[in-house]
């Protein structure tokens, strides 16, 4: 079904965290995919649930300590060995040896920050604007009690009627339709 206009999604609030698994895990079973659980604190059901365990942050991280480790290499081989080459104690220009602390540090240096921006990245974040912030209760109830599942407009298997109806099945305290 098109996306309607104006809409985000549906909003389902449960008062209990296993209200909010139950409704996800059926909802996935009913093959929806496009959801999202919000809750106050981590809910590693939920999690799986929503099947979110696999992600790209740990080969961001491998790459960006492997960019680190060449890009130490090659400065170190070129300040040593062509830029400024000195011959110190008759040993060789290019002493890998001597290379190794600064490419293990620069490795660790790499691997951090591109896991930090990485996750950040993959996250969409900074995201100064949600249009589940318009909801009703969903600022002081998402951070404080309340656990919310969110069905996406974009799912193919979203219908307003239908997924409203899925929805209401699980007695949720209450079903609102966010606005974009």
């Amino acid at each position: 079904m098109p996306v309607e206009e104006g809409i985000y999604g549906l909003l389902a609030e449960f008062n209990t965290p296993g209200a909010m698994v139950r409704a996800t895990e059926q909802a996935r079973a009913a093959g929806y995919r496009r959801m999202e659980c919000y809750t106050p604190y981590p809910v590693e059901e939920a999690a799986t649930a929503l099947d979110v365990h696999h992600n790209r942050v740990p080969l961001l991280c491998l790459m960006g300590g492997l960019m680190g480790l060449v890009t130490a290499f090659l400065m170190q081989t070129w300040m040593s060995a062509i830029s400024y080459p000195i011959n110190v104690a008759g040993r060789p220009l290019f002493s890998w040896p001597a290379f190794m602390i600064p490419a293990y540090e620069w490795t660790i240096l790499f691997a951090g920050l591109s896991a930090a921006f990485g996750m950040f990245a993959l996250n969409g974040l900074p995201q100064p604007y949600h249009p589940l912030f318009n909801a009703p209760n969903f600022r002081t109830g998402a951070t404080d009690n309340k656990f919310f599942l969110c069905l996406e407009a974009t799912d193919p298997r979203f219908d307003l009627a239908d997924s409203r109806a899925f929805l209401e099945q699980f007695h949720a305290v209450s079903v609102v339709e966010v606005d974009l």
